[in-house]
């Protein structure tokens, strides 16, 4: 065999084996890749949706003093709980005593003045009757005993006005409570209506939070054992954790306020353990018995322009991107509308990495424990 023989034989067995070797790499690069998949199912379950809430206390009220004069004492601490009429602050009330001082003594003396008026009719009736003097003189000492009691109503008036405002140096709590910030000390001149401190009543706090209109419509329309479960609310605090206690729902606004598209709600929770505080916030979950519900991880989802697609699985294994609406997001899953039908199948996981058409290797997998709420 000759030198150019031998080369020719050399150089067509390695373009067979080059030519063997990519046609292994293009069936190894077309081979489906395996991707986990789930099929729709309809489940009657209960959802929990939730609503953002911010805690107030039944009662939280401004303490304004009533009087003019200096803060002479304090005698409640920040934080600490009160009774109902214990005493908080103190004014001074030298000036305040003397005006009640002032107003006995007037009174003293238009009563002393009434009594010397009621002796001068006396003595004029004894008078009249023996004609000594004219029935004119009679009417005139009637007229003076009235100015006088007139004057001792004024004096008493007067005298209830000076300790009523007496009794205002002394501040007291209205209700049981628990005592917010002192912004002011002792010394500190306070005009009538200055802010003291407020006091909250949190044996039970309230919480206010907004349905969308749309979820509000859902609810009246809903059949009786559908509808939301008003008198079991749950509440997840700020650290995320579950509040202990359930709330109801005790009323609701007359209207929904148009620039929000929401109407607010009012719950009441118990606080045996004073861990809610006036203007907390948190979460209301409101469950909802749903009947065949179409819930999907939100891992299957993707967003496109504000709008919410899946990847449908068809019979020859290829994925078609379907546009789905949502009804609601839930913690763990999406609550489907429309879209999607009951036995379709839907990746479930990866869809970043997915194209239109792309033909899979499934891999069925169960729907995720984690996406479908506690029945």
């Amino acid at each position: 065999m000759s030198f150019f023989t031998r080369v020719l034989l050399v150089s067509s067995l390695a373009a067979v084996l080059y030519s063997c070797k990519s046609a292994n790499a293009d069936v190894q690069k077309e081979a489906p890749t395996e991707v986990p998949i789930v099929t729709i199912t309809l489940t009657d379950t209960v959802v929990q949706q939730a609503y953002v809430a911010t805690i107030q206390a039944i009662q939280n009220t401004e303490i304004r003093s009533r009087a003019h004069g200096f803060l002479d004492k304090i005698l409640v601490d920040e934080g600490k709980p009160v009774r109902k009429g214990q005493a908080l602050f103190q004014l001074s009330t030298s000036e305040l005593q003397i005006q009640v001082a002032k107003s006995r003594a007037n009174l003293a003396l238009a009563k002393a003045e009434a009594m010397s008026a009621r002796l001068e009719k006396e003595r004029v009736s004894v008078l009249v009757n023996k004609q000594v003097v004219t029935k004119t003189e009679l009417d005139l000492a009637q007229a003076k005993v009235l100015a006088a009691d007139a004057k001792v109503q004024e004096a008493e008036t007067a005298l209830q006005d000076a300790e009523l405002k007496l009794s205002f140096a002394t501040i007291r709590a209205p209700f049981d409570g628990l005592i917010n910030r002192i912004p002011l000390k002792v010394g500190s001149l306070i005009d009538a209506g200055t802010l003291l401190t407020t006091i909250s009543d949190l044996q039970s706090v309230f919480t206010y939070f907004k349905v969308s209109e749309s979820d509000y419509l859902r609810f009246k329309s809903a059949d009786p054992e559908d509808k939301p479960h008003l008198d079991s609310l749950g509440l997840v605090l700020s650290d995320g954790n579950r509040y202990p206690f359930v709330g109801r729902v005790e009323t609701q606004d007359g209207e929904i306020d148009p620039s929000a598209g929401a109407i607010s709600f009012r719950a009441r929770f118990a606080n045996p353990s004073g861990l809610l505080k006036h203007g907390a916030t948190g979460k209301i979950m409101l469950s909802t018995h749903v009947s065949d519900a179409m819930l999907i991880p939100h891992r299957a989802v993707f967003e496109v322009q504000d709008r919410y697609f899946v990847y449908v699985v068809d019979k020859d294994n290829m994925i078609r991107q379907r546009s789905i609406e949502i009804e609601s997001r839930l913690d763990q899953s999406y609550w489907v509308r429309t879209g999607l039908q009951p036995g379709e199948r839907i990746v479930l996981e990866g869809v970043q990495n997915l194209r239109e058409g792309k033909q899979i290797k499934p891999k069925v997998v169960a729907m995720p424990l984690a996406a479908l709420p506690n029945k």
